[in-house]
Parts: C-alpha cells; sequence; structure tokens
C-alpha cells in the first residue's frame, strides 16, 4: 500500500521544493485548509471514466483515498496557484476512475472517495463520493395493458420502470407524441409513474407508451391501446302515425343520442313500434281480384327461383369433382413417393412406410394444364389488378416433382408489380414454383433457406406462383433500438395476402446463444407501408395468432399463415446474451510480390452471409486458408481484437504498426452491415520464402476468443475459390407435390387420421410429439385441426435432406399402432 509522507523543507531562498510546504504569511500559519471544491458522487456510463476533482486553501499537499486505500501519487493531477487577495496557496488535485476500478469491489460495497488535504496546522478530510457503473436494464417490470373504455370514464395506466442506476425518468406518450400534463390537465402522473386519463375523451383513443431514461439508455415499453367507446342512447318516441289500410299504427325512434361509435353498443330495445287501431280509425278495405292475382305471382316466383338454386348446386359440385379428380391424377400422386435418402438395405420396420416402386418406368411426369378449369377464380388479385401476368397457354411439365421453368424470366416479370418493384433482381438468391394443394417446397441453395408447403395449405381449385428470396441487409434496413440485433437474414415469401388453409414453415438460421433466458427474440415483418411491426414474441407465442416459431440451436422454424418480409431481432437481457460470430480466413491465391495478405472476415453465423463471402472472394481470386471457426460475442459493450504472433523473423514481418487491430462492439453488434472484415499485410523479405507459419488470434477484450494456427506454402494450392468450396446444394431448387415430402400422401393421411383421436393411454399425437421431442409445443398443435399434420409438417422440415423415414416407422411402431391397418398400402391404392 502506498502511503503519502508530508515533507515540510524549505530551502535558504525560502523556496521549498515541490512536495514542500510554502512558507505561509505569519497572520496565517495557524489555519487548517478548507475544501473550495469536493468530489462528488459520479457515474461511470458503459466504459468512459469519471474524474474527481478537490481544491483546498491553504493547502501543501492534497491526496485521495478510495475505499480505504491511497491512490498513488502518480495517478494525481496536480495544479498550484496563490489567492491575489489573500497571498494563501492553493491547490487542486484530479484523478480518473476506470470502470474497471469500480467493477473490482462490485457487489462487496459501494466504491467511493475522499481526498485529504494538509497544511502547516493539520489535516481535513472532504465529504465521500460515491462512483456507481451506470445502467438501465432492458425489460420493464410492469408495463401497460391496452383497455376498451366507456366515454367520460378514468382510465389508470400502470408503468414500472426497468431497475437502473441512476434511477429512471419516466415519461408517457401517446402515438409518439409526448404527454404534458401542464398542458392537459385531463391527465395526470402519479408519483409512482402511473398514468390516469381523469375522463376518457374520443379523442384519447391512441397507443400509448411508457418510456423510462437516464444517463445510459432509453427504453420503451410495449405500446397499450385505449380504446374510448361511445355506447348508442335512444332519441324520443315520435308521434303516432296515422291509422294504416291494415288497422295499425306506428312510431319510431332512432339510435343517435348519441349514435354508437369506436365499438361501442347499440340501443337495446325496439325501434320501431306498432299498435292497432280501433275500429273506427280503420279505413274500410275490399279484397277483390287484383290481391289474389299478387299472391299467386309471389309463389309462382318463389318456386321458380329455388328450382335454379338447385341445378346451380349441382353444376358446381359436379365440376369441382371432377377438377379435383384432374389435379390428383394418380401419376402425379406416385411422383417420388420413393421416400429420399432410403438406404438399399432394409432395416427392422422399414417395411411400414415403403410404398413398392414402379419399375418399368424411369421418369414420371405430369402432362396437363395446372390452373383451374375456371380461369379467373384460379388467379390470385389484388384490388390493383391482376399479381402476375396470366401464363401462356399450355402446360406445365413436371420430371420428377422439379419445376423447370426460366428462374430470371420469373423474376423480372414479379418485379414490374406494383408491390414488388423494391424487390432485388438476384436470381441466384431466389426460388419460384408453381403449387398447387398437394403443396411443395422452396430452397435457396446454400443458404438453409427454405419454405415448406404442406400438402392442403393452398385451397383445393386454386393455383398459386410462390417466391421465396433472401434480402440483403443493406436493401432492407431495419430500425434497430438499444441492444437490439438482428438475428437472422431477411427473408421474403410470397405474393403477400394470398389465402392458405393452414400455416407454411419457413426455414432460417439465426446466429444467437438459442439462449432464450438471454434474449427477447423478436419476429418483425413488414408491412405494405414498408414500415417494421413486431409481429410475435418468442416464448409468448399465443395459438390464435397467425405465427409460431420453433428455435433450434442454429435454424428458426416458423409456423406462419401469412407471407411476407420477415426477419429475426433480439434484444439481450443481460451481459451474458451473445451472438455467434463465423471468422472466416482468406489470401490471395497467387502471390508475385513481397506482400501477401490475410483477410479475416467477422460475420453472422448464418449460411446465407458465409455464401455471400465465398462468391465474393471467388470473384476477388481468394482462397480459404483455415477452416472457420466460431466465437460467441457478447453484449458486453467491448470491441473485438485480431492480432498475429510467431512468424519466422528471419523471413517474415507485419506492416501493421500497432499490437493489433480493433474492430467497434457497435459495428458488430448493431451494424448494417452484413460482414466485417481486417486486412493483415504481410512482407516476406525473399521472394523464394514461400513457406508462412504463424498464429492469428481473434478474440472480444475480456470476453471469448479463438486462434487459428497457420502452416501453409503460399505458393502451392493457387486455385481460387470454386464450387468446391462452395459446397454447392445439388437439390432443386422448387419441387411440387409429393417428391417435395418424405411422406407418401397417402401415408400421411392415414397416420393423420389415425393418431388425431384422443386414446385413453395416450398413444395419439400426443405420443408422437413426444417421442420426436416436441412436447414444448402441445398447445400449439393441440388448437390445430389435425395436430398430427402440423408435427409431420415440422419433422418434413427439419429432415429433408438428412431424414430417415425408417426412424419415423420406428417411432410408429413404438406408440403401439398396428402397422398393417395404418402403412402397408397397396399399388392400387397409390
Amino acid at each position: 500500500m502506498w502511503t503519502p509522507i508530508l515533507l515540510c523543507f524549505t530551502g535558504s531562498d525560502g523556496e521549498g521544493s515541490e512536495h514542500a510546504t510554502a512558507t505561509l504569511p505569519a497572520a496565517f500559519s495557524d489555519l487548517l485548509p478548507h475544501f473550495l471544491v469536493e468530489p462528488e458522487d459520479e457515474f461511470i456510463v458503459k466504459n468512459k471514466p469519471v474524474t474527481l476533482t478537490c481544491r483546498s486553501t491553504p493547502a501543501t499537499q492534497i491526496y485521495f483515498k478510495c475505499n480505504g486505500e491511497w491512490v498513488h501519487q502518480d495517478d494525481h493531477l496536480i495544479e498550484r496557484t496563490v489567492d491575489p487577495a489573500t497571498a494563501l496557496p492553493i491547490m487542486q488535485v484530479k484523478i480518473d476512475i476506470t470502470r474497471q476500478q469500480v467493477e473490482k469491489i462490485f457487489g462487496l460495497d459501494e466504491y467511493w472517495c475522499q481526498c485529504v488535504a494538509w497544511s502547516t496546522t493539520g489535516t481535513q478530510k472532504s465529504q465521500k463520493a460515491y462512483i456507481r457503473i451506470a445502467y438501465l436494464r432492458k425489460n420493464f417490470e410492469e408495463e401497460p395493458q391496452g383497455k376498451e373504455v366507456a366515454l367520460d370514464q378514468e382510465v389508470l395506466l400502470r408503468c414500472h420502470p426497468p431497475e437502473g442506476v441512476p434511477q429512471a425518468e419516466v415519461e408517457w406518450q401517446r402515438n409518439e407524441d409526448v404527454i404534458n400534463p401542464a398542458s392537459d390537465p385531463n391527465f395526470f402522473i402519479t408519483a409512482d409513474h402511473n398514468l390516469v386519463i381523469k375522463k376518457a375523451r374520443l379523442a384519447d383513443t391512441g397507443n400509448y407508451t411508457c418510456v423510462a431514461k437516464n444517463i445510459v439508455a432509453r427504453r420503451k415499453s410495449t405500446s397499450a391501446t385505449v380504446l374510448v367507446y361511445v355506447d348508442g342512447g335512444w332519441s324520443e318516441w315520435s308521434k303516432w302515425s296515422a291509422c294504416g289500410a291494415d288497422c295499425s299504427m306506428w312510431r319510431s325512434r332512432e339510435c343517435t343520442q348519441p349514435s354508437p361509435g369506436t365499438g361501442g353498443k347499440d340501443c337495446q330495445g325496439l325501434d320501431l313500434q306498432s299498435l292497432n287501431c280501433t275500429s273506427e280509425q280503420c279505413p274500410q278495405t275490399v279484397s277483390g281480384a287484383e290481391d289474389v292475382a299478387l299472391y299467386v305471382g309471389i309463389v309462382a316466383v318463389a318456386l321458380c327461383l329455388t328450382l335454379l338454386l338447385i341445378v346451380v348446386v349441382l353444376v358446381y359440385r359436379r365440376k369441382k369433382e371432377d377438377l379435383d379428380a384432374d389435379v390428383a391424377d394418380s401419376s402425379i400422386l406416385t411422383t417420388g413417393f420413393q421416400p429420399m435418402g432410403i438406404k438399399p438395405s432394409k432395416p427392422e420396420n422399414s417395411h411400414l412406410l415403403t410404398i413398392q416402386p414402379d419399375l418399368t418406368t424411369t421418369t414420371t411426369s405430369y402432362q396437363g394444364t395446372l390452373r383451374s378449369r375456371h380461369e379467373a377464380t384460379g388467379k390470385f388479385s389484388m384490388t390493383n389488378g391482376p399479381l402476375l401476368d396470366p401464363l401462356p397457354n399450355g402446360s406445365h411439365t413436371l420430371h420428377n416433382g422439379k419445376l423447370t421453368s426460366d428462374p430470371a424470366e420469373f423474376v423480372s416479370r414479379l418485379s414490374t408489380q406494383s408491390y414488388f418493384k423494391t424487390l432485388p433482381r438476384d436470381v441466384a438468391n431466389t426460388s419460384y414454383g408453381t403449387f398447387n394443394f398437394l403443396g411443395g417446397r422452396l430452397t435457396i441453395p446454400n443458404t438453409g433457406i427454405s419454405l415448406l408447403i404442406p400438402p392442403e395449405a393452398i385451397p383445393r381449385g386454386k393455383i398459386y406462383e410462390i417466391y421465396l428470396t433472401v434480402q440483403r441487409k443493406e436493401d432492407l434496413r431495419l430500425p434497430l433500438a438499444g441492444c437490439q440485433t438482428v438475428l437472422s437474414p431477411v427473408v421474403s415469401c410470397g405474393p403477400p395476402g394470398v389465402v392458405l388453409s393452414r400455416p407454411v414453415i419457413l426455414s432460417m438460421d439465426h446466429c444467437s446463444d438459442a439462449c432464450l433466458d438471454n434474449w427477447a427474440v423478436r419476429l418483425k415483418k413488414q408491412n405494405y407501408e414498408g414500415t417494421w411491426e413486431d409481429v410475435l414474441l418468442m416464448g409468448e407465442e399465443l395459438v390464435s395468432e397467425p405465427y409460431y416459431c420453433q428455435l433450434e440451436a442454429e435454424t428458426c422454424r416458423l409456423f406462419s399463415e401469412q407471407l411476407g418480409t420477415l426477419a429475426l431481432v433480439g434484444e439481450s437481457l443481460h451481459m451474458g446474451a451473445a451472438k455467434r460470430l463465423r471468422l472466416v480466413l482468406f489470401s490471395d491465391a497467387y502471390c508475385s510480390t513481397l506482400e501477401y495478405n490475410i483477410r479475416v472476415y467477422c460475420m453472422d453465423d448464418t449460411q446465407d452471409v458465409f455464401k455471400e463471402v465465398m462468391q465474393m472472394e471467388r470473384q476477388l481470386g481468394g482462397r480459404l486458408i483455415d477452416e472457420p471457426h466460431v466465437l460467441l460475442f457478447k453484449d458486453s459493450y467491448h470491441n473485438l481484437r485480431l492480432s498475429i504472433h510467431d512468424m519466422p523473423q528471419a523471413h517474415w514481418r507485419s506492416k501493421l504498426l500497432a499490437g493489433y487491430q480493433e474492430i467497434p462492439f457497435y459495428h458488430i453488434w448493431n451494424g448494417s452491415q452484413r460482414y466485417l472484415h481486417c486486412t493483415f499485410t504481410l512482407e516476406r523479405l525473399s521472394l523464394s520464402t514461400c513457406e508462412l507459419t504463424c498464429q492469428l488470434c481473434v478474440w472480444q477484450v475480456e470476453g471469448e476468443g479463438q486462434s487459428f494456427s497457420l502452416d501453409f506454402n503460399i505458393a502451392k494450392d493457387t486455385r481460387a475459390v470454386d464450387s468446391e468450396f462452395l459446397l454447392m446444394d445439388s437439390n432443386a431448387t422448387a419441387l411440387a407435390g409429393p417428391s417435395a415430402f418424405q411422406i407418401p400422401y397417402l401415408i400421411r393421411q392415414k397416420i393423420c387420421s389415425s393418431l388425431d383421436a384422443p386414446c385413453p393411454n395416450g398413444a395419439d399425437w400426443r405420443m408422437l410429439a413426444q417421442r420426436l421431442k416436441l412436447e414444448r409445443h402441445m398447445s400449439f398443435f393441440a388448437s390445430k385441426a389435425s395436430p398430427t399434420s402440423m408435427i409431420l409438417d415440422l419433422w418434413e422440415a427439419q429432415h429433408f435432406h438428412s431424414g430417415n423415414i425408417n426412424q419415423l416407422a420406428t417411432v410408429m411402431a413404438d406408440i403401439g399402432k398396428q402397422e398393417a391397418m395404418i402403412f402397408l398400402v397397396s399399388d392400387g391404392e397409390c
């Protein structure tokens, strides 16, 4: 421990050394020092240090003491002056306090500092200054809830802001405008931050948001919608009318005082009242032949209309049956029925889900139009006209379920539509297909992005052209606030607004640590106006909503009843939240100079970004020099550092002047760039030097790190990145009908009919979900008309490339169902 020593030397010339006590005038030699400025409480914001200041007179020395220990004299910034009026010495001292110093004792005690001043008479201590790390939690302890209230009713909206240091200030907003009770006395904000609307007015209808802020951050609660409604009231009854020909009179009243508004109740009771007239008031009428003719005519017209309606219904049903029979032709039903990925060997239970293939043909194709016979009803249209131009008359041919149209022509035609003009014309990252009630699948190769369209998702009799594309984040910038970060690619599937009978499943990669305790993960959707809306909060899904999500270790499976542009955005709940970064190293495939570059890419750990970087390096003539590494990057505000070490000094040297390169935290966490990279420029001392060995390190300050041990010859393997490195996906981008699924269509129907009905011993869809480790989604499955079909859809989405249908057959056998009753399908049935 360093202890200050008071030095009191006086030179022969009357001037002291730097630490000497200056000679004070005799009249002030017995004065104790008093403080002109004392240190005050401070807050450390993020990583910025704070400065404490102390000024005293008459003082010869001042030192700070923090948490009982003296601060070293080298850490003091000292300034000496003399008061011109009294000739007394004035001394000012400053010190800096860093976040690391405070964190060392965090949780044990509060960090405090005080200064001690000396004079020739004695010492004085200043007040203690407390230094705290400022923060503001992300989640509100209580958020306002939406309400529907009657006119003039009092409204109370509660808000308990997030925990923070210093304590957060609270303001309220209505439709993004700040509420000021001073200018509108109908509002009142209580001491515990609740908002009171004294008498609800129609103008008070809107979205109310509680906003908490301190010196660190600004947080917004979820908006609460307040709807002020007006119940209708009755006007006075009108006067009775004159007695009519039917010997009755009537009177009326209207629901106009006030009229019901904004969802208010209609008036209760009758609005028209009749009363029989007395015989004296009733006019005398005589029924004649004209009345009889009128009644006969009415009856005749009614009979004709009834017969016409019966004929129309019969014709419609006959045409609908013919259409279904045409579309569900046996050739398309058997297309691709042989399950994909089945090995020649047949393990136990392999017979359960297998149909004997027709070995007499090598290619199965379906000839005929895929459009409804009623062309006008088969096309999807929007209010501004047809969404897509009609396809040329003719037939589409499906070879093993693969669609063979030109994708460039489709994207070009799609981009001419009014809503889709903003879509990128990126054929390499777009797939499309034409689908009917048999469903299908769209895949963007090497991106991890696919769209499963289950059977019966498209209504029977409808034909949809559906597309799937991945957007560049530079093209569509998501609005991020606070500690939010983009966790997935931005994916568009459409056309938006198409009618679906059941959810499709969108699969895409994400880069979070997949721990929902660390994150508030939201699904965002872009609306028709181009603004982004929150449509789902992960972990708090409601079965009544059109979206539902399963978050796996690296993939998100999204059940969606609506098509559109979607992305996952995460907000970290604490500093333990981490997103996965993929670190990839490239160098020049060919080097003829002394300089040699190594490029280190830091990107979100999703396949679509990796594909983009690989394609770009292929154009640059780069080559991959090591396997990619994954780094967990935490929300700790700390930067990412990169350095290179252990090069043979006799042959190589680095041209980097500093010890490391650094990427700021916010460029990675909140940045809009899909990837970042640093370049290390090395220099070999001779052109004959080709062997390079070194250690390349990437780490987050006070966090996790990864190390690359490089040992290679820069003159060998000069191939640029090619298709071998791009891991080209050999699967078709669009598959229509049964070939898109592992489970044959008829077998699927039998499984659903067997397991949907509840079984007393639990041998139904619930056991299937448990065996497939999907029990977390029981409530979602149970809300659907066919829970089994939802489970099978999710299994298809998960196992299309690697699934073994025999494993599913084994699970079915374990449930206890008799395979002969469920799975054995004859060739005739297929």
